[in-house]
């Protein structure tokens, strides 16, 4: 066990090293009675009022927008984390190691939220203390230039700080002041984005059906936007003949759309057995066939365009429905 021997007249007893090193190694190893689930249990409901206590705490530290939710969260993962990692035969009393714990997962926590890294805030407290020892000094306000020279920058980094230091992030859910209440959104919800998808699938299919000569005149004011006078020009025709044929073509456009989205707004023949009416049901029942078939392509005039209908350049196409649509709607 050891060597008894005398130093100074002194009877004393020495320990070999590895004797000393091997007891040492079987306390460490020593098994540490293991808690029971409910035990556990206990002592994290006993502790709770921890978490509210430093939640408490950090907010009074911080802005307004940071979520007080968020924050007992946290706490409250820390505290039930602690008591499965808690020892004890450390001597150490649970409350103050979960405290240790607790804070230390807010302050994570608090990292995660922030937008600033650690160098941003170093430098905005390096400004804000540096410009506060230049006004004492000279009794004004320090310039950019000087600033920078006292700090060891140049006027981009004072810039950059100063920038870091100002910016604030602000809540939209926040329970005091929130912006979603001052901030409009002008956005269109999911069903207004339906609807206009809807009426733009048949408004692609009733261009697109249009009799030859009224298509044409259609594709070139309002996709081509070209002007009355030359169109005109081309087709040897007056320019009221070219309005004439515009108008024309603009109410067929919007009867083909009403009778499959508003039935109800497409006016009554005066001769539903005449002609000219079986010629508009032809046309009402060709668009809704082929608004059909483009609806099973994805994206707006992407439907193979059908024989003698030369299909349009993408950004043409945008400002054209736009037109036609506040005509035709």
């Amino acid at each position: 066990m050891g060597v008894w021997s005398y130093s100074h007249g002194v009877k004393v007893r020495t320990f070999s090293f590895n004797l000393l090193k091997h007891r040492c190694v079987a306390v460490e190893n020593r098994p540490v009675p293991e808690m029971t689930e409910q035990q556990m249990s206990d002592m994290v409901v006993a502790h709770l009022p921890l978490v509210g206590y430093h939640v408490n705490e950090v907010l009074m530290r911080v802005p307004s927008s940071v979520s007080r939710d968020d924050l007992a969260s946290a706490g409250s993962l820390a505290l039930v984390l602690a008591s499965r990692a808690y020892d004890a035969s450390t001597g150490v009393p649970f409350g103050r190691y979960a405290a240790l714990r607790i804070r230390g997962a807010l302050l994570d926590e608090l990292r995660s939220m922030d937008w600033a890294s650690r160098g941003a805030r170093q430098r905005a407290r390096e400004l804000s203390s540096t410009s506060d020892r230049l006004t004492s000094t000279l009794g004004r306000a320090p310039s950019r230039e000087e600033l920078a020279a006292a700090i060891g920058t140049d006027v981009a980094g004072v810039d950059a700080a100063r920038h870091d230091s100002e910016r604030r992030v602000l809540s939209i859910d926040a329970s005091v002041n929130p912006l979603a209440d001052v901030l409009s959104d002008d956005a269109p919800g999911p069903e207004e984005l339906l609807l206009t998808t809807e009426r733009l699938t048949f408004l692609k299919a009733a261009v697109q059906t249009l009799p030859e000569r009224l298509r044409y005149v259609v594709e070139q004011l309002f996709f081509q936007d070209r002007p009355v006078v030359e169109l005109a020009e081309e087709l040897d025709v007056t320019q009221s003949r070219v309005s004439q044929l515009r108008s024309e073509a603009l109410a067929l456009l919007k009867d083909g759309m009403n009778a499959s989205l508003d039935p109800h707004l497409v006016p009554v023949a005066e001769r539903p057995d005449g002609v000219a009416e079986r010629r508009r049901q032809a046309y009402f029942a060709s668009v809704a066939a082929r608004a059909a078939e483009s609806a099973k392509v994805s994206g707006f005039m992407t439907a193979p365009a059908p024989h003698g209908v030369v299909p349009l350049p993408h950004e043409q196409q945008l400002g054209a429905v736009v037109d036609l649509t506040a005509v035709a709607g």
